[in-house]
């Protein structure tokens, strides 16, 4: 039975590795839009922070953790890799201010906080506290990631436009957040099963507003709003008094996103964006 189990983790690990690359991989046609322009115009870098910072801490838990990890460890390792590379050609071509703003997020959360974080773990707990704390932190870390998709959900509603909301990246996302449910709960890791299932049920509403929303007559607003939407990273500026039909995809986790997976969203109060 033990044997059975951990085979099926494999699987789904496996399966969730290859699923957690494709979601990684997914800001690439805007960062390749951004070295064409050689400017990051509207986009935004937190996301990738945030999902650097997500990779960072799965894969300190990994490392304590030692028993089990290898799927941990190779797509946190793939995806602080990727997110790194986002991070510098966003650097290099954001203007000043948003360079700025930018450098200022990645010391606060992944020099800073991170490092409080791995500074404390170590010298106030050893063994299966010291674990413990880690992976409670991972598990709140990511379910704030995944429920930060109410913010699209609103826009959804009240525009009755789904524009911004793919389809096959919210199946995408939740089929994600399934196969690394079932790859902690088999291991009996509900650092890693908890989250998920929040994942999974946000997915699924996603997937649902889509297929309410997909055929209705979009509603203009009367303010322009800036919308950011870090979905596995689409990461887009909206002007809603010039609604367009162009989606632009940029990535975990996110989320994330994340995250030990890469999936996330996350929504901004418009009044506080900004171009980074």
């Amino acid at each position: 039975m033990t044997l059975h189990r951990e085979s099926l983790a494999f699987v789904f690990g496996l399966l969730g590795n290859v699923i957690s690359v494709m979601v990684f991989l997914a800001p690439l046609p805007t960062f390749y839009q951004i070295y064409k322009k050689k400017s990051t115009e509207g986009f935004q870098s937190v996301p990738y922070v945030v999902a650097l910072l997500s990779a960072m801490l799965w894969i300190y838990y990994a490392l304590v953790k030692n028993e089990d990890s290898i799927f941990l460890l190779t797509i946190n390792s793939f995806g602080l890799v990727v997110e790194s590379i986002y991070l510098a050609i966003f650097l290099v071509y954001a203007s000043n201010k948003a360079r700025l703003s930018t450098i200022k997020l990645i010391l606060l959360l992944n020099v800073f906080g991170f490092g409080a974080m791995l500074v404390s773990s170590l010298c106030l707990a050893t063994g299966s506290k010291r674990l413990s704390i880690i992976g409670w932190i991972c598990l709140v870390f990511n379910i704030t990631v995944f429920a930060s998709p109410l913010c699209i959900i609103r826009h959804v509603i009240k525009t009755k436009s789904v524009t911004y909301m793919p389809l096959s990246l919210s199946f995408f996302l939740s089929l994600n957040a399934i196969m690394w449910f079932f790859y902690g709960y088999l291991l009996r890791d509900y650092y890693i099963a908890l989250p998920n299932t929040l994942g999974f049920l946000f997915g699924i509403v996603q997937m649902v507003m889509y297929l309410i929303y997909r055929n209705a007559t979009k509603v203009v607003l009367k303010e322009p709003t800036k919308l950011h939407e870090q979905n596995g990273h689409i990461n887009i500026n909206i002007d809603v008094l010039k609604i367009i039909d162009t989606v632009v995809l940029s990535d975990p986790n996110q989320v994330d996103n994340s995250a030990a997976l890469p999936v996330s969203t996350t929504c901004e109060d418009p009044n506080m964006m900004e171009n980074k």
